[in-house]
């Protein structure tokens, strides 16, 4: 059986470390075959567009994407490139994992074992209402939670934690204060977690989680929440694990889902073969764990876990002083 997937190769070291993962994933001979398609910047000196219709296409047709970072130029259209695609193709889950790796420059190389899943929707970052007064001192923006959009996602996060085995789902939330907002979502998130008997459902508020998540990770296994305090969260657990060049992440959806690694495009060392591969690696492996292929998930992740236990043609970053592509075909060599 052959699966066609939608690849955008991104911007900066977007295509180096596509290439690399690329490489790896012929390694593994997994029937994958690949429809290219331009965003970003690459995408705008083509097409004049930053999403052409062509790669809206692609997505909506293949339903699933594997995507390097993404250059969002200042100055007009849309925020966020990855915002959009959110957007157009309800990708209401952000899906991270934050797990120990051995060999890494880490707080934590041992102990990490979790997994963030947050609004990707609604929220703060939906940009409704956004406003400033004529005399530019004060700005507005309206923040709107649903209880369709709570329902879901936290109906996600148990639903993942059922799947993999895990046995808590942790409901951060600011209900304390933003009684409205956070406070449905709190109180659709027990309604959801009530049809979940064996699987513990802990509240935390958010300040307190991040306070947690510093002093003991390991309490963690499965955190949900909304979307700002998600996009903060994810970033805070990278920071246990070494980083987000160790860090993936999923965007899924009904009907679509695009993977990638979370980090930026880093144009600094863009061309020179010195971009860790590892986010886009792991994020390749999320999409295997999607397409039902969950052994070859396990195999591409113990890979990479054996290529660094021996640190072997590790980026500079990892502390050694290979090349993306040497870095890849040692993970390659024992897949």
């Amino acid at each position: 059986m052959t699966q066609t997937i939608t690849v955008i190769r991104g911007d900066g070291i977007g295509p180096e470390i596509m290439d690399a993962t690329l490489h790896v994933l012929d390694a593994m001979q997994l029937g994958l075959q690949y429809e290219f398609a331009d965003a970003g910047l690459v995408a705008l000196e083509k097409s004049g567009e930053l999403l052409p219709a062509a790669t809206m296409d692609s997505i909506r047709k293949n339903r699933v994407a594997l995507k390097s970072p993404l250059t969002t130029p200042v100055g007009g259209g849309f925020s966020s490139i990855n915002v959009e695609l959110r957007k157009r193709f309800d990708l209401y889950a952000n899906v991270r994992p934050a797990t120990s790796f051995p060999n890494t420059k880490s707080r934590f190389p041992s102990g990490v074992d979790l997994i963030t899943v947050r609004e990707n929707t609604e929220g703060a970052y939906s940009a409704e209402g956004q406003a400033v007064s004529e005399d530019g001192e004060t700005a507005t923006s309206i923040t709107r939670t649903t209880r369709r959009g709570s329902e879901r996602i936290v109906r996600y996060a148990f639903e993942l934690a059922r799947k993999t085995g895990r046995k808590k789902v942790t409901v951060v939330h600011k209900a304390n204060i933003l009684k409205s907002t956070s406070g449905l979502f709190l109180k659709t998130a027990r309604e959801v977690a009530a049809e979940y008997p064996e699987i513990n459902c802990e509240e935390m508020i958010v300040d307190n989680c991040c306070m947690q998540l510093v002093m003991r990770p390991e309490q963690f296994d499965v955190i949900v929440t909304t979307n700002l305090f998600g996009d903060i969260i994810s970033d805070l657990c990278a920071g246990l694990i070494g980083g987000l060049g160790l860090t993936p992440g999923a965007n899924i959806g009904t009907d679509a889902a695009i993977f990638e690694a979370v980090h930026g495009t880093a144009p600094d060392i863009a061309g020179q073969g010195k971009a860790n591969p590892c986010a886009l690696l792991l994020g390749a492996a999320q999409m295997l764990d999607h397409l039902g292929m969950a052994d070859k998930a396990t195999r591409l992740r113990q890979a990479i876990v054996a290529t660094l236990e021996a640190k072997d043609s590790l980026t500079g970053d990892l502390g050694g002083s290979s090349d993306t592509m040497s870095f890849a075909r040692a993970i390659a060599s024992r897949v």
